[in-house]
């Protein structure tokens, strides 16, 4: 299996091999040693598609070198879900597409497609394309996953698909609708996963803060109004978190700015379990192109929401990105971007470059910005953030802090998700996997020395 892009495509890997391995497969990290290789592709931005592409060509150019005879070629993901007739018609030596919709029956899939093998010629040979339009598909507490990430932290997608209409995105048209699991279904798979030993859980969807709403007409009697504050929310699913038991914290990811309420900000306030850590993508800060970008938001809410995140819950680190370049983006509005980055001084920041995405309205918009013009606003937009970032980090020096032992000598801490944040360097070995106190003796501009106690 090669897994490329989000941490939500990670879990769709996960949930494949759990399949796989329930029909009685092995999994192997060698690919010369696989009967099927998966190739569970993103099709997100131009990059990750071109990334995709590469993945598979060079799956198949493995075949070619016959360590593995009549080794077979799955291919899953986004990109299979968005293009797969297209795919289909210009990669034939693929044997089977997969969608969203066929996560969990992958073991099934791979006994087809191996048993399909033995009985087509080669003039025969179409590849299956199993592919359905309209994603449904949400798992569930006991869907099998074999985890790809390390046996103390985990992802758990508490909901599938997007009801947002930014220009800029085709996520809705790949994943389908806001579709969420039910609160009991989330917390039993919380409660199974801090049981064998999950210190870090990570709350993960198109837009976590959407989580339960799309379930409150369903239980609502269409005569009657929908009464929220008895419907399933993501406020209610943290105070039902908070009362598993067991030493863990839980990290909200993939929060947007127009679903934040002050109960979920006294929620988290009060919470023992929740990390002081909040990533909500924001993508502009200039009125215009939060309106062009279609982000159903206003810089009065943006900057209303932060300034109430930051004196309810001191301390917290707030993670967001941006994207530079996006049609229509003048040096006014990139100037208003830079100076809301440096009044606000994010702890944590990620800039991007605007990807035209076929299909999406953005990219049939005039007024598109030139590829160097794109690459100069990222790279000045990143050195204020780096900046501003090792100011933050200074500060922190002679602070104590609990840490999370991902390897001897790496720690994080709950400001820091992983893969995307910075890391707590330490100065010996601790126990990995398990929680310790640190004194911050040091910084490097991202990341911190901390010294065990």
């Amino acid at each position: 299996m090669v897994s490329l892009g989000c941490a939500k495509n990670l879990v769709d890997a996960e949930i494949m091999l759990g399949s796989v391995l329930g029909r009685g497969m092995e999994i192997t990290s060698e690919a010369g040693e696989a009967d099927v290789l998966i190739v569970n592709t993103c099709a997100f931005i131009d990059s990750a598609k071109e990334e995709s592409v590469e993945a598979i060509l060079e799956a198949h150019q493995r075949r070619g070198l016959r360590v593995k005879p009549g080794q077979k070629l799955i291919v899953a993901g986004c990109m299979a879900q968005r293009f797969s007739k297209e795919l289909a018609v210009e990669m034939p030596e693929v044997d089977a597409f997969i969608g969203l919709d066929q996560v969990a029956g992958a073991g099934e899939i791979v006994d087809r497609v191996l048993n399909r093998g033995s009985e087509l010629t080669d003039e025969e040979w179409e590849p299956l394309n199993l592919v359905t339009r309209r994603p449904a598909y949400i798992p569930d507490y006991d869907t099998p996953r074999f985890r790809l990430t390390p046996a103390h932290t985990a992802y758990v997608k508490i909901a599938e698909g997007c009801n947002h209409p930014c220009s800029f995105c085709v996520i809705p048209q790949m994943r389908g609708r806001h579709r969420s699991r039910t609160m009991e279904s989330v917390v039993r798979e919380i409660r199974n996963l801090v049981g064998e030993g999950v210190r870090e859980i990570n709350l993960i969807s198109q837009d976590t803060t959407y989580f339960g709403m799309d379930l409150w007409e369903q239980r609502a009697h269409p005569a009657q109004p929908v009464d929220s504050s008895r419907g399933p929310t993501l406020t209610r699913l943290l105070e039902e978190i908070e009362q598993i038991e067991g030493e863990f914290w839980v990290r909200l990811l993939y929060t947007h700015p127009a679903h934040w309420s002050d109960e979920l900000i006294g929620a988290i306030a009060r919470s023992r379990k929740v990390a002081r850590y909040i990533d909500m993508p924001l993508q502009h800060i200039h009125p215009r192109m939060l309106e062009t970008m279609r982000r159903e938001t206003t810089r009065e809410h943006i900057e209303s929401l932060i300034g109430r995140l930051r004196a309810a819950i001191p301390g917290i680190a707030l993670r967001t990105t941006f994207i530079v370049g996006f049609p229509g983006e003048t040096e006014e509005h990139f100037d208003a971007l830079l100076e809301f980055i440096e009044r606000t001084r994010f702890e944590r920041l990620g800039v991007f470059p605007y990807s035209r995405e076929e299909g999406s309205r953005a990219g049939k918009m005039p007024g598109q910005v030139p590829a160097r013009t794109k690459g100069l606003r990222h790279g000045r937009a990143m050195k204020l953030q780096q900046r501003i970032a090792g100011e933050n980090c200074e500060k922190m020096a002679g602070r104590r802090m609990k840490v999370l032992v991902e390897q001897p000598l790496i720690a994080r801490s709950e400001f820091d998700a992983p893969e995307v944040d910075g890391q707590v360097i330490l100065t010996r070995p601790g126990p990995v996997g398990e929680f310790v106190e640190v004194e911050i003796i040091g910084s490097q501009v991202y990341d911190l020395v901390g010294r065990l106690h």
